[in-house]
């Protein structure tokens, strides 16, 4: 049976089950749909399976200010433990600070992390008045003051199907009064 045989039964099946308007409507949505859903399922299995990056912190520095705001200039390191390069044409940044927003920054800066590799850049966050104030306000009245909880969030930029995204959260011990204070 040729294609031009399938169609014309196709045809006059359709033609001859007087199925409406409304009916057929649906039965071309079902049919169109079907081959759409079969694409869309092999190009899902075809994405490459890729692990999460490594992003650290390496360093903080102040950055001159605005009015009330504290900017720092933040240095990540970030590992591509894949075999594929990673491209980005921009940098998105926040940092939660015991569960509550304190900084957040982007760049415009745009390259490339090699694979099997590590690139070190740096982007520049702004905290705001209220938001230091705000954790000024939980450090004060939280249970353990010296307990700091952080969350690391982010991505680098990379088209529809590029983009990486990374998160890393984690604790740390301020020293207590007692340490710091020299006997």
């Amino acid at each position: 049976m040729s294609l031009v045989d399938s169609r014309l039964i196709w045809a006059t099946a359709l033609r001859d089950a007087d199925l409406g308007p409304f009916r057929l409507s649906i039965l071309l949505s079902i049919l169109v749909s079907i081959p759409l859903s079969i694409t869309g399922l092999t190009a899902c299995v075809s994405l490459p399976n890729r692990d999460p990056l490594f992003v650290d912190v390496a360093g903080i520095e102040p950055l001159p200010g605005e009015g009330l705001e504290l900017n720092l200039a933040v240095t990540l390191r970030v590992q591509n433990p894949n075999d594929v390069a990673v491209e980005y044409t921009g940098i998105a940044l926040s940092l939660d600070v015991n569960g509550r927003n304190l900084a957040s920054g982007v760049s415009d800066r745009v390259g490339t992390v090699p694979r099997y590799g590590e690139n070190v850049f740096t982007i520049p966050v702004t905290i705001s008045a209220f938001d230091m104030a705000r954790q000024v306000f939980a450090y004060v009245n939280a249970e353990n003051p010296n307990e700091v909880r952080y969350r690391l969030r982010g991505k680098l930029e990379g088209g529809l199907f590029g983009t990486r995204r990374f998160d890393d959260e984690g604790t740390f011990t301020l020293p207590s009064v007692e340490q710091r204070v020299p006997q």
